[in-house]
């Protein structure tokens, strides 16, 4: 059956009622242009890498007997992500990024990487597992050496969203994003009911 014009202005809420509900369409328009720079800086410092130094305050060394998991422990207590930088302080050592058959093995002869500074910074360019060992003759088999992983990006979420060494917090980006994502749905809600 066809509606009739009578039929349609009265499905829908008159302007006077649009107009004195708690939002109008002009401050939509204002909060947007008001949020929207502090929105864009806040994405920026979410975006941005992180430093660790490998093993903390220890530094790359050949571990205690009783404290051989060391290195894959403090890895494993961090969360890294496409971007971040490595260092490794070490004196009279050095590091070498193997692959996951010579890192087992303690192989130092085939690395893809290798520095003997003393101050050794390696950037994180992709996802995946990292292999470290010391190149030094036997260091690798008393515990010094280090599995890493690299975080997979999710193409929806900020690229960095960190505290602390945890890239899993909720940046104020997302917190902000939130509050004003609802402030609007209920605002289009209200015109639209």
């Amino acid at each position: 059956m066809p509606l009739s014009s009578k039929t349609l202005l009265h499905s829908f809420p008159s302007y006077n009622n649009m107009a004195s509900s708690s939002c109008s369409f002009s401050s939509i328009i204002f909060l947007v242009f008001l949020l929207l720079p502090i929105f864009s800086c806040l994405q920026h410092f979410s975006m941005a890498s992180f430093d660790f130094q490998v093993g903390g305050t220890k530094g790359w060394i050949v571990p205690t007997p009783n404290d051989t998991n060391i290195y894959n422990d403090w890895a494993s207590n961090n969360r890294f992500q496409v971007g971040d930088t490595i260092y490794f302080s070490y004196k009279k050592d050095s590091v070498m990024e193997v692959s996951e058959k010579d890192y087992k093995e303690c192989n130092a002869t085939h690395p893809t990487f290798f520095s003997n500074n003393g101050n050794t910074i390696f950037k994180l360019d992709h996802s995946g597992t990292f292999y470290f060992i010391s190149g030094a003759s036997g260091h690798c088999e008393k515990g010094q050496k280090m599995i890493l992983r690299v975080m997979v990006q999710d193409q929806y979420l900020p690229q960095h969203a960190k505290s602390f060494g945890y890239h899993d917090a909720i940046t104020p980006f997302g917190v902000f994003g939130m509050f004003f994502f609802h402030f609007v749905l209920e605002c289009v809600a209200s015109f639209v009911i």
